[in-house]
């Protein structure tokens, strides 16, 4: 995302949840409203313990059989996106938290980020790093960022494969 649009982000989302807060609160009054705010807190932190076990566990079941655990990454990094929004305070982030974290809208919320990855794939403006355990690090389109190793122990870790969509 442009630093640009996240700056803008980090300004206008606590002005509007602090519009919102104000206008819930002339509807239903002061504590009702603070009132409301902790009960959905709450539920998002316990809604965010039982999604996060759930995502933990299907995680490491698909690492246990040996697949690709593509759903389960996304899943687990949906609710830890999710959580995050449902921890601070504000109805418009809670929303969207409650978005994230739900098993009932989890599925949606990942064929957007799925759609959303897929776009800047094709359009070849997203940069994808490759991170290789014991070794360099490289970026699509770079060159190793740390000298690289003989070609015959590089080759003899390389693991080679296909990309799959679900």
């Amino acid at each position: 995302m442009p630093l640009i649009l996240l700056s803008i982000l980090f300004l206008v989302v606590p002005i509007l949840e602090i519009f919102v807060i104000i206008q819930v609160g002339q509807a239903i009054g002061a504590w009702p409203t603070v009132l409301l705010l902790l009960f959905e807190s709450a539920l998002g932190a316990w809604i965010i313990r039982h999604e996060g076990r759930r995502a933990w566990r299907s995680l490491r079941g698909a690492f246990e059989t040996g697949r690709l655990p593509s759903r389960e990454l996304a899943d687990a990094g949906l609710v830890l996106v999710g959580g995050t929004l449902l921890l601070t305070p504000g109805f418009i982030t809670d929303v969207v938290g409650f978005f994230l974290v739900l098993p009932f809208t989890r599925p949606l919320a990942r064929r957007m980020l799925s759609a959303y990855v897929a776009y800047r794939a094709r359009r070849g403006t997203g940069r994808v790093r490759v991170i290789r355990v014991g070794g360099p690090t490289f970026s699509a389109g770079e060159g190793p960022r740390y000298p690289r190793a003989p070609a015959a122990a590089a080759e003899s870790r390389l693991i080679r494969g296909e990309v799959l969509d679900e």
